[in-house]
């Protein structure tokens, strides 16, 4: 099973976990992983070049996927749009500039681990969260992306059935790596984990079925 891994750090817990939980030596050669950003992952899949990854939501039409994906309720802090710059989309995520146009925001759009370090060093600057911008106006979380596959569907669905962020704790050796790696603080990670939930119920799947409506609507690919 070939699985992509998008390298930010809302996926640390995920990652941390299949690491820890992958038991047998047979199922940890079976997996191939490569790690990218989330658009170009979605181009992956879609080619299928990948048999699972996390999908840009506006790339899961039509996919398969678990009831899991990278969701928030409220403020999200690493997905902005920069309403005082240009108009400009950011490369590494396809949902989030899609997300900036179904909300008619302009402006410049920066998403991830860059977003979150923005977010911590330029108080000063204007910036709107999409994530809560959405949530302001539908009363409803927003889904980033959701687990898709294309096959080992049983497999996938054994690796993560036990997943639980709340029971996950981040060794300080990682939490220092990706400190280091983003420049956003450790506490500031632990607090930014916090903001993002993983699995995708009822509002979760109202919420997604939505902004794919939408984007149908605008015709935003």
């Amino acid at each position: 099973m070939i699985f992509s891994k998008i390298d930010f750090i809302n996926l640390l817990p995920f990652h941390i976990y299949i690491k820890k939980n992958i038991k047998s030596n047979q199922l940890k050669s079976s997996i191939e992983y490569k790690k990218s950003y989330p658009s170009k992952i979605t181009n992956s899949f879609k080619k299928r070049k990948i048999h699972s990854a996390f999908i840009s939501s506006i790339g899961s039409r039509n996919e398969k996927f678990l009831d899991f994906g990278i969701v928030a309720r409220d403020y999200v802090d690493s997905v902005l749009i920069l309403p005082n710059r240009k108009n400009k989309d950011d490369f590494q995520s396809k949902t989030s500039n899609a997300l900036a146009k179904v909300l008619e925001l302009d402006g410049e759009v920066i998403i991830g681990d860059k977003a979150l370090k923005f977010y911590h060093d330029n108080k000063g600057e204007d910036f709107i969260d999409l994530a809560k911008q959405w949530q302001n106006r539908y009363n409803l979380p927003f889904v980033f992306s959701v687990l898709c596959y294309n096959k080992y569907e049983s497999r996938l669905k054994k690796l993560t059935k036990n997943f639980d962020k709340r029971k996950i704790k981040i060794p300080q050796y990682i939490l220092e790596h990706y400190s280091k790696r983003s420049g956003v603080s450790k506490k500031n990670i632990l607090d930014y984990l916090t903001k993002i939930d993983y699995d995708i119920g009822y509002k979760e799947k109202r919420a997604l079925k939505l902004f794919l409506k939408l984007t149908k609507q605008k015709g935003i690919i």
